[in-house]
């Protein structure tokens, strides 16, 4: 499946794979900064922002999706930063085409199974009954989903998926029926019985749970050289609440300082 993608700056190629209800833009100024020193690939997966729809949506169809992306734009060992979802389809490449990378950065997700969330179909759903026949305008949508998603953070993050159809006609980009479909096989564990035997760098937020420290022994056993970094002031949302820390740690891991891209 091609995908859409953003591209910024020269160099040796780093590619930024977003999370679960993202979209390239959300890793945009981060990528800009990387475009100092490298040249960023920041796609949008597949049934999310402005690449396909599928009905397939699982870690090996993403795999797949990224071999043909790197494949097709003659991408030279890249480096490979994924956060949440995007992270576990960095971690599945990584063991899947070890060959293919030079290094991974995974930010604040395991390879391990999640429990299901019901925070998840609950947004799912709150898109999903929005009739955009009587919608007027985001406001308008943001309102409707206050009761829904009451966390004004995680509104304006759904709210990014917001689009003009048409004229005066918004829309939700993703396919949402298909991340409703296959939201358990967005929450399963990597299933491999290979390992990354190359640089690999782990970052947690001191304040998600998404990593822990029964986490920190099956990431050492899938990929031996991961180093885990804590940036404590960071949620999930580690690139939006700590962008300066995160920047230090990739700097210190891809071996170059990353400033801004003009």
């Amino acid at each position: 499946m091609k995908l859409f993608f953003r591209q910024f700056g020269q160099g040796t190629p780093v590619i930024i794979l977003h999370g679960l209800f993202g979209l390239s833009d959300n890793w945009v100024s981060i990528g800009k900064r990387i475009a100092s020193q490298f040249s960023v690939y920041i796609p949008d997966l597949r049934n999310h922002g402005q690449s396909a729809h599928s009905p397939a949506f699982n870690y090996p169809a993403m795999t797949d999706d990224l071999l043909e992306f790197i494949e097709e734009n003659n991408l030279s060992n890249p480096i490979l930063i994924g956060h949440s979802m995007g992270g576990k389809v960095a971690m599945n490449f990584a063991l899947e085409y070890p060959a293919l990378l030079d290094q991974l950065v995974v930010i604040d997700i395991s390879p391990g199974r999640y429990p299901a969330c019901s925070m998840h179909s609950d947004i799912i759903n709150a898109m999903l009954s929005i009739n955009f026949q009587e919608v007027t305008s985001r406001n308008h949508v943001e309102t409707l989903l206050q009761k829904a998603i009451p966390d004004n953070r995680v509104r304006q993050f759904i709210l990014k998926n917001l689009y003009y159809r048409a004229p005066k006609e918004l829309a939700w980009r993703p396919d949402l029926e298909a991340i409703k479909n296959n939201l358990d096989a967005i929450f399963d564990g990597i299933q491999a019985d290979r390992q990354f035997n190359k640089p690999a760098l782990f970052v947690k937020g001191g304040l998600s749970d998404y990593i822990t420290s029964a986490d920190e022994a099956l990431i050492r056993r899938m990929f031996p050289l991961a180093l885990i970094k804590t940036i404590p002031s960071a949620t999930h949302w580690v690139h939006a609440d700590a962008p300066t820390e995160l920047c230090r740690l990739l700097s210190a891991s891809l071996g170059k300082e990353c400033t801004f891209y003009q």
